[in-house]
């Protein structure tokens, strides 16, 4: 007998959509509305709204608050400043990726991380241990709704809904956070997101989710804007390259290995997994990851063999999609050093059938300056 799914506070409005529901970390989840690349284009083009409430939130305050996290995480947060969102994986004593975090200074003694929904127990109970006696913690997840507004119109549709300060697209810095007012709703408004393009990630509480949700869909609908479920938001992430844990990161990979040494800050004094990840920068890296794009006909999915241009299988697809942006299957996967350069010919066992295929520049996309 399966645990029953949890549900966010807008499950009753993703249905009154029309919604398709499907389990995800624990969670029913929305994997799409309209359509997957409806909602894709949405979001580049104009904006979509995402609902993330089954994302974990820990808070940590005290005056040592910054010290317990910093020394659970690769990146160095000593130099954040207030209100500063950083990206950075924390990882065990092997090297290995227990999650990846976007980690907010919110005061300083008051931090706020923001960890997958499927590390959640794993990630709170690893903070905790490493707080206690040290500064006090909470894991806040039931108790917060989290919305990500992503587009180019996503600030647009802000202004259209109304909030105190206004306009906040021009108080708020990318990678940065504050405290605002939001269709009269409390938020903590950050411009961070998943997708590669520009916008914002409200945390709210739990049940005002609800009102806040529609008032978004409202203000938006001249704009523009557009529900999206998974299926979007996968297909967004993949094409700028982020790495999505389960597939890019593990407990068996090192963010050095999936590219992500600009995270890992070796000059800090101590974090946990520093001596694994110093001795894993000083040698041959076992994988790296790397893009390609799949040139015959076939798409590539997580889990298939990928082969060198003589049929041996060399690595795996963490991840493959066709691109809505580009018109072009792409993929993410892992392949051994020496076959990571620009170019290099590949193939997709796509079920037993080989499908060509080249190593590509990342991120597949990047959004247009503005101006």
């Amino acid at each position: 007998m399966t645990d029953a799914l949890r549900e966010t506070p807008l499950a009753a409005a993703h249905r009154a959509l029309g919604a398709r529901m499907v389990p995800f970390a624990g969670w029913s989840m929305p994997v799409q509305y309209e359509g997957l690349v409806a909602e894709h284009h949405a979001v580049r083009q104009r904006a979509g709204l995402f609902d993330v409430s089954h994302m974990g939130e820990l808070e940590l305050e005290g005056p040592e608050a910054l010290a317990v996290i910093d020394e659970l995480v690769t990146n160095d947060l000593r130099a954040a400043a207030i209100g500063q969102a950083v990206y950075t994986c924390c990882c065990d004593e092997r090297g290995g990726t227990l999650d990846d975090l976007i980690v907010y200074k919110r005061g300083e003694e008051r931090i706020l991380v923001v960890c997958n929904a499927s590390n959640r127990e794993k990630i709170s109970a690893h903070v905790a241990r490493h707080a206690a006696g040290r500064a006090a913690f909470r894991d806040a997840s039931d108790a917060t709704a989290l919305l990500a507004l992503q587009g180019p119109r996503a600030f647009a549709v802000l202004d259209a809904v109304g909030t105190e300060p206004a306009p906040l697209g021009q108080a708020l810095r990318p990678f940065r956070l504050c405290d605002a007012r939001v269709a009269g709703v409390e938020c903590v408004v950050a411009r961070t997101g998943y997708t590669g393009e520009d916008g914002v990630e409200l945390f709210c509480a739990w049940d005002r989710a609800a009102a806040l949700w529609s008032a978004l869909m409202e203000a938006g609908r001249p704009l523009g804007l557009a529900p999206a479920g998974l299926g979007a938001r996968d297909t967004l992430r993949l094409e700028a390259r982020l790495c999505l844990y389960g597939h890019e990161l593990d407990e068996d990979t090192t963010p050095l290995e999936a590219g992500l040494a600009w995270v890992v800050k070796l000059g800090k004094p101590r974090f946990v997994g520093k001596d694994a990840l110093a001795a894993a920068a000083a040698a041959p890296l076992r994988k790296q990851l790397v893009g390609f794009e799949v040139t015959g006909r076939g798409i590539a999915r997580s889990g298939y063999p990928l082969q060198d241009s003589a049929g041996a299988v060399v690595g795996t697809c963490t991840s493959g999609s066709p691109s809505p942006t580009l018109g072009k299957n792409l993929g993410l996967g892992w392949v051994p050093p020496g076959l990571t350069a620009v170019g290099t010919r590949l193939q997709v066992d796509c079920r037993g059938k080989p499908v060509e295929a080249v190593v590509v520049p990342t991120p597949f996309y990047k959004r247009p300056r503005a101006g």
